[in-house]
Order: structure tokens, then C-alpha cells, then sequence
């Protein structure tokens, strides 16, 4: 494991300063895999961290840990907070076989990721793809998990959003500025809750970065697009796998990715399940609309 450098810190809601680390960690192939972290100052100096839940936070399909780069200094008090870039996404390495950005292959990585930074039964906040991910890991490590937040996800996925999910990662649009680039993101994402110049200026930053060619091109190997062509597997069993841990589920209320006969089978599943849905947002929630980062900030206290 390579240690990175620290790019600043940030003051936490409630005092505090917040200090973001960046490791490269070696999977079990070899492959690169960008890991972030981030604690408070006074945390490093000590082990007061110890005492709560580390935070696992696990992205979509094509994103990166970048995208909890707003959330976790809002949750990270007394804990620490960990993401991945997985195989083929952000600063990660890329790889021949296509079959190594699989969800197989990515479960694996993230138990290696835990394992390298000692991280042990831990809560898990999964956005889309990073959800499904958590059960994964529910299945396979039962005892690394404390408790999940599924943000916009079950193991149905509603076919108009899958089918918008295929497109949207198998196209490279190439485009000539970062200006563009967030033209086009305000043009065909579903409705979500960036509402400043500034917050889509950084939604197309964490998606798309500046080629040799002078063009912006996705943050990701598009031709993870393939794996989305293969017969999706039956989920709920997975889903069944957090049986045992609490679970937070957060729903846009216009998503066609977790639709509400989806939502309902899961409560029936896993009666305990607390749901909230944000309304007028699509998939996925950016997890700091203040219902949403209520409902996450209630369920780390009660979850420890």
C-alpha cells in the first residue's frame, strides 16, 4: 500500500478540521485502486476514530469516491470515512479483460481495500451499483457489515433506467470544453438537486477529465457498457443477505432505477428497513438534501 498525499483540509459542520488522505493499494491481480479516506485533524493524532463504526462509502457503477467528497465531511465526526474508485473507474487501474470491472471482481477488491486499512464491521453507504456491491459483501463477509444505506437501489432495477444506464456508460461524447460537458450533463441527467452553477460545474468534473487529444472523455473505460448486456441475475437473494443489519433506504421519488414495487417487496423482505424518499429527485440522491442527510445522520447514531 502506498500512502498519498493530503490535499487540505476542510472545517466540519460543528468545528473540527477534516483531513482527506489518498492511497494506492494493490488488488489482488495488481491492479492500481485509488482509495480515499478521511478523518479529522485531532483523529490522526490519536485513536479516538476507534470508538464508532468506520464508514465504508461505495459508488456507482462509473463513479468515483470523489462523489462523497461532500457528504463525508458532514458525517465523518468520530469515525473514519473510506471510498474506492473500483477497477476501470477514476484514478484506478485499467485492464485488458473487460471481466475485471465485473461485480465479482469489485467485491473482491473492496474486501482487500478493508482489509489493507483494517477495516472492520463496518456501515456501509452504497449510491446505485455500490448498494448491490454491499450485499455482495453481506453475502460473502457477513461480519464486516454493521449496518447499510442503500441510496436508489434493489435488486430489481427498472428497465427505462437500465436502459439509460447502458447508454449513458458505453458513450464516449468526446466533447471540446468542461463547459460542454456540463451543457450536456443539465441536458439529459434525471433530476437531481444541484441547483448552483458551481455544483454541475463539479458533477461534470467528477465525470468527465481532458484526453492528450485536448477533448473530455469519461472518467471510466466505457467498455464496462458489455458487462450491462449480460442477463441480470436474481438479486433479492443478496438482498436477503442484510437480513441481519439495520438498513436505511433512500429513493428519488421519480427514479426509474428503484421503482415503488420494488421498495414495497423490499420492506417485505426486511420489515425493519427504514425508508425515505426524496421528493422530485431521480437517481440517485447526491446523499446531502437535508432530509437525506438527516436520515443518515439519525441512522450512524443509532447504528453506532
Amino acid at each position: 500500500m502506498q500512502g498519498g498525499a493530503m490535499p487540505g483540509g476542510g472545517a466540519m459542520p460543528g468545528g473540527g478540521i477534516v483531513e482527506q488522505l489518498t492511497y494506492t493499494i494493490s488488488g489482488w491481480d495488481g491492479l492500481p485502486l485509488r482509495v480515499r479516506e478521511w478523518r479529522t485533524r485531532d483523529s490522526l493524532a490519536g485513536d479516538s476514530w476507534r470508538a464508532l463504526a468506520p464508514i465504508l462509502c461505495l459508488p456507482g457503477l462509473v463513479r468515483t469516491g470523489a462523489d462523497f467528497e461532500t457528504l463525508a465531511p458532514a458525517i465523518v465526526a468520530g469515525r473514519r470515512v473510506v471510498t474506492v474508485d473500483y477497477a476501470g473507474r477514476g484514478d484506478s487501474g485499467r485492464c485488458r479483460d473487460v471481466s475485471r470491472y465485473a461485480p465479482e471482481p469489485c467485491v473482491r477488491d473492496v474486501m482487500d481495500v478493508c482489509a489493507a486499512l483494517h477495516i472492520h464491521h463496518a456501515i456501509v453507504i452504497g449510491t446505485s451499483f455500490g448498494g448491490l456491491l454491499s450485499m455482495g459483501l453481506a453475502a460473502a463477509r457477513p461480519g464486516l457489515i454493521r449496518g447499510v444505506v442503500l441510496n436508489d437501489i434493489g435488486p430489481d432495477i427498472g428497465p427505462e433506467g437500465a436502459d439509460y444506464v447502458r447508454d449513458f456508460v458505453g458513450t464516449d461524447p468526446a466533447l471540446a470544453s468542461l463547459e460542454a460537458c456540463v451543457a450536456m450533463l443539465r441536458d439529459s441527467l434525471p433530476p437531481m438537486s444541484l441547483d448552483t452553477d458551481a455544483a454541475w460545474r463539479r458533477m461534470a468534473e467528477l465525470t468527465y477529465q481532458p484526453g492528450p487529444d485536448g477533448r473530455w472523455h469519461p472518467l471510466w473505460d466505457i467498455r464496462i457498457a458489455q458487462l450491462l448486456n449480460r442477463p441480470p441475475p436474481d438479486l433479492w437473494p443478496l438482498f436477503g443477505a442484510l437480513s441481519h443489519v439495520p438498513v436505511l433506504l433512500l429513493r428519488g421519488a421519480v427514479s426509474n432505477i428503484l421503482l415503488p414495487g420494488t421498495v414495497t417487496r423490499m420492506q417485505a423482505v426486511h420489515p425493519r428497513m427504514t425508508v425515505v424518499t426524496l421528493p422530485d429527485i431521480g437517481h440517485a440522491p447526491i446523499l446531502i438534501e437535508p432530509p437525506a442527510l438527516a436520515a443518515i445522520e439519525t441512522f450512524l447514531a443509532q447504528t453506532a
